[in-house]
């Protein structure tokens, strides 16, 4: 097998909602775990370690019995706000388990868009990090709303991770979702679908030949980790996009096993990230 060499020692890791719910809504207490013990185990080899965690609208629709999101907007802030309560102290109890201590960090678009906040949000960052804490973060989907001129949103989890990642300086974003990384065409339609091992230049056609998509779980696409990767890139920093149904693939990744797809940067090279 190849080996990449990363050279990182920040590291952003992105889960989707596929990675942290089975299809029938209940949590994947398998894969919660075995993700604590990959960040764990990571973080005791030196790293420092932030999770961005999708799940709380995922976990909260199971709290209340619900098979499908409610329309109204109050009602979606309502189940984020329950899921999330659920979520971190599932996060909190597997954690604990293998010797590591999170915090939580909830924020929304206009946090980074203000000196002054944006600063307090990156010393909090620092100063949890510097005490060994890795640090929780999610859009805080219960107050974030897009309304005129006063941005809220980040869209999706996806764009919030390479925020964080490339604000707070991380070197490397791991995405992990329901797919094995980047392929040539939709491995879904097409049987010759051939992976993309690493990717050093997003192309129009690659960013056009994305398609998006969502579940009554969470949002998101191809369309969205490619920009994720796009902003990462254009940073000169780098993405590795993988199949995050067993989180521990983590450990490999970071060890420079070729899995997913590794999108390399270069500063200076000018790229389209649509965010």
């Amino acid at each position: 097998m190849t080996e990449r060499n990363l050279n990182v020692q920040r590291v952003v890791v992105k889960v989707g909602t596929s990675s942290l719910i089975y299809p029938t809504g209940k949590a994947n207490l398998v894969a919660i775990d075995r993700l604590a013990y990959a960040l764990a185990a990571l973080k005791n080899k030196g790293y420092e370690v932030i999770l961005v965690s999708s799940g709380a609208i995922g976990v909260g629709l199971d709290v209340l019995h619900l098979q499908q999101r409610p329309e109204s907007i109050a009602d979606q802030q309502a189940i984020a706000a329950i899921g999330q309560a659920e979520l971190i102290q599932l996060y909190h109890q597997r954690f604990d388990d293998y010797g590591a201590r999170i915090g939580q960090l909830l924020l929304t678009h206009d946090v980074f868009e203000f000196k002054s906040s944006r600063q307090h949000v990156l010393d909090t960052f620092d100063s949890l990090l510097a005490h060994g804490i890795i640090p929780v973060v999610n859009e805080n989907d219960s107050v974030a709303v897009d309304e005129l001129d006063h941005r809220t949103t980040f869209g999706d989890n996806d764009q919030l991770s390479a925020v964080v990642a490339t604000r707070v300086g991380a070197q490397l974003l791991v995405v992990l979702s329901d797919i094995d990384g980047l392929y040539d065409c939709d491995p879904h339609k097409h049987a010759q679908a051939k992976l993309l091992t690493r990717v050093d230049n997003l192309t129009d056609a690659i960013m056009e030949g994305a398609t998006g998509s969502s579940t009554r779980f969470g949002t998101g696409g191809m369309v969205t980790k490619l920009r994720a990767a796009a902003r990462m890139m254009a940073h000169g920093d780098q993405m590795v996009l993988a199949n995050g149904s067993d989180p521990r693939i983590l450990l490999q990744i970071l060890a420079g096993d070729e899995v997913g797809t590794w999108f390399r940067g270069q500063k200076n090279v000018e790229v389209n990230a649509n965010a």
